[in-house]
């Protein structure tokens, strides 16, 4: 590791396979349905029928994306009965997609909140 300005330590830079897989995640989480899907199971598990319901998607659409990020790893999915119950085994994802949306969440609350004036100062 090498100083930075104000004594900061800095990390290594990543190899370009781990960018090439944080872009493909990245990638796959740029969908606004499949952010959706992910923000959903961060909250807990479901079935492909009550994410399709909470996401307001068709039911063959939902179980498209749930596969592509199955595939890429950024859920799983386990089987009880008839049905797949899937969810996010990876506790990093959950805390990239909570703290991205929940910071936009916030700047549109306030991008929303009435200006005030100061008082005194005729502005």
């Amino acid at each position: 590791m090498t100083a930075r300005a104000g004594g900061a330590e800095r990390q290594e830079d990543p190899s370009s396979e781990v960018l090439g897989r944080a872009a493909e995640a990245f990638g796959l989480l740029a969908a606004p349905a499949r952010l959706h899907i992910v923000w959903l199971l961060a909250e807990g598990e479901s079935d492909v029928t009550g994410l399709a319901e909470r996401v307001g998607g068709a039911l063959p659409a939902v179980s498209q994306h749930l596969s592509k990020l199955k595939l890429a790893g950024l859920v799983r999915a386990r089987r009880e009965g008839r049905r797949q119950v899937y969810y996010v085994d990876d506790p990093d994802i959950v805390t990239v997609v909570r703290l991205m949306v929940g910071q936009l969440t916030e700047r549109a609350g306030q991008d929303a909140a009435p200006v005030r004036r100061l008082r005194g100062t005729g502005a």
